[in-house]
């Protein structure tokens, strides 16, 4: 069947939903900003990459292919995401005593063995800075043949008045921004001009420099992802995107030197998606404030990867997320209950022809995941069809997630509907929602955490005593031992059924 709702986008840059058209047909072209590689990527680092990985599968479900570039950063990124601080890869191999090369090749790593647990999939093509300085070099020549630069004694710097509506995508206010606010001015023409090229010190060697027309140096950080963009996706494209802290510097940037080297007032991506911050508390959550989580912090606390991944859908892109790990062991508590309700459909649906379809599924790229779709929904029910209508509403609007899943729970319980069509509207709609629900067992998603000090087999005897106790009205027995499980990571429900338990993090 076909897909009639038309996809809508926030565009950062209008700031107004827009409905989405492609400039190629039939395929989308996206550009994302990846991770700084000095350091762990934390869990609201990871939150851009599922809403990214998202967007992807939903462009895929609706039958366009899709060609997704992700940068790595490898140098360039100050301490600031201004022009303040050290480089962070070059301070992190500082310290550490390792090089900027094995400190950015060790991170790269961690980061996609985070995507691959996250069920993310990798871009079409990873592109790192420092392969590309060479054009960087002659992208911030031509911005200074055309005007747009000018040299001071410790680098090349962008003119941010030489371009129109600086700053329009996070609405700055430039006539009433004072010197110095944002960045030290130290010579510069206007408060929020920024390095093309920051030059080393005199009689200092960087850890990475390299030559240039104005000296030894390196790039600013702002100039890759409108190098690498254009060069992989050409100087018209369809999506860009990042986290809602790119608004503010980063991308204002990338747009002014995108129309500098354009000649004309584009910003080379027609959409601009922005997510929002992941909140630890109050705070947002940083490497620099200390406040952070990693995927493996999770982990080992016994939350499964993709029950982050369920948390993060249970939220609109747009929204902050408000981090607690009661919140997310509420979000694992509903997983499993859907998981085990599809485990049930599966031993009722019996044999299943139709599951040779997903071979391959969780991998495929492109167009195939509408192929797919289109396989698995095939002669459906009026109701069943509706449904698809329902959950494609919802993931377009906006890419509505939380809506996509209650559309969902709404399918697995549902009464008139066959266990075989039930399993097939699931299948459907995981291609979008990436969380594996016909292969992922409910039983995996209970982990037990690193700090844990008694294996399952301890757990099950000590519940055994528990259930002889209360058998004896020895409810005092009985408490203690649930508050021996509790000082072990067990948390212990009881319901008419009997006892079940489950790891917490401590």
């Amino acid at each position: 069947m076909s897909l009639a709702t038309p996809l809508r986008l926030f565009n950062s840059l209008t700031r107004r939903m827009e409905q989405f058209t492609t400039l190629f047909p039939g395929s989308v072209r996206i550009y994302s900003c990846g991770p700084t590689v000095y350091n762990y990527a934390h869990i609201g680092n990871l939150r851009a990459y599922i809403f990214t990985d998202t967007l992807k599968k939903v462009m895929q479900w609706k039958g366009y292919d899709v060609l997704h570039v992700m940068n790595i950063t490898d140098v360039g990124h100050l301490t600031s995401d201004a022009d303040e601080g050290e480089d962070k890869l070059e301070r992190a191999a500082q310290k550490s005593q390792r090089s900027v090369w094995d400190i950015a090749e060790f991170y790269t790593r961690q980061f996609q063995s985070d995507l691959q647990q996250l069920n993310i999939d990798f871009p079409a093509v990873w592109t790192k800075a420092t392969d590309h300085i060479q054009e960087m070099i002659q992208f911030a020549a031509l911005c200074e043949q055309r005007g747009y630069a000018y040299l001071l004694d410790d680098g090349l710097y962008f003119d941010t008045s030489k371009v129109p509506n600086y700053g329009a995508l996070a609405m700055m206010d430039l006539e009433g921004q004072e010197a110095g606010i944002r960045v030290a001015v130290g010579g510069k023409r206007n408060p929020p001009d920024f390095a093309l090229w920051r030059l080393s010190p005199p009689n200092t060697t960087r850890l990475m420099e390299w030559n240039s027309p104005w000296g030894l140096g390196a790039p600013g950080w702002h100039l890759e992802c409108s190098v690498m963009s254009i060069k992989y996706l050409g100087s018209r494209f369809d999506i860009h995107t990042g986290g809602i802290d790119h608004r503010q510097i980063h991308h204002c940037n990338e747009i002014a030197q995108n129309q500098a080297y354009l000649g004309d007032n584009s910003p080379a991506a027609s959409f601009w998606l922005h997510n929002e911050f992941v909140n630890m508390g109050q705070q947002k959550m940083s490497k620099s404030s200390g406040q952070f989580a990693t995927l493996q912090s999770l982990i080992d606390a016994g939350i499964h990867p993709l029950v982050y991944r369920y948390f993060c859908l249970m939220a609109t892109y747009r929204a902050p997320l408000d981090f607690s790990l009661e919140g997310v062991i509420a979000a694992r508590t509903g997983l499993v209950r859907l998981l085990k309700r599809i485990e049930a459909l599966k031993n009722q649906a019996g044999d299943l022809s139709w599951a040779t379809v997903l071979s391959g599924r969780k991998y495929s790229r492109g167009g195939s995941n509408a192929f797919i779709r289109q396989q698995l929904e095939n002669q459906l029910s009026p109701e069943g069809a509706d449904y698809i209508r329902r959950f494609d509403a919802a993931v377009s609007d906006d890419l509505n997630t939380p809506q996509g899943l209650a559309t969902m729970s709404e399918v697995v319980s549902s009464s008139s509907l066959a266990p075989d069509v039930i399993l097939r509207l699931v299948a459907s709609f995981d291609l979008v929602l990436g969380l594996g629900l016909l292969e992922l067992n409910p039983a995996i998603l209970n982990l037990r955490p690193v700090s844990a000090t008694i294996d399952e087999d301890g757990i099950v005897d000590l519940l055994e005593q528990r259930k002889n106790a209360r058998a004896k009205n020895d409810f005092q027995s009985a408490d203690a031992i649930r508050v021996k499980l509790t000082d072990h990571g067990v948390a212990v429900m009881d319901s008419p059924g009997g006892a079940t338990w489950e790891w917490v993090p401590r």
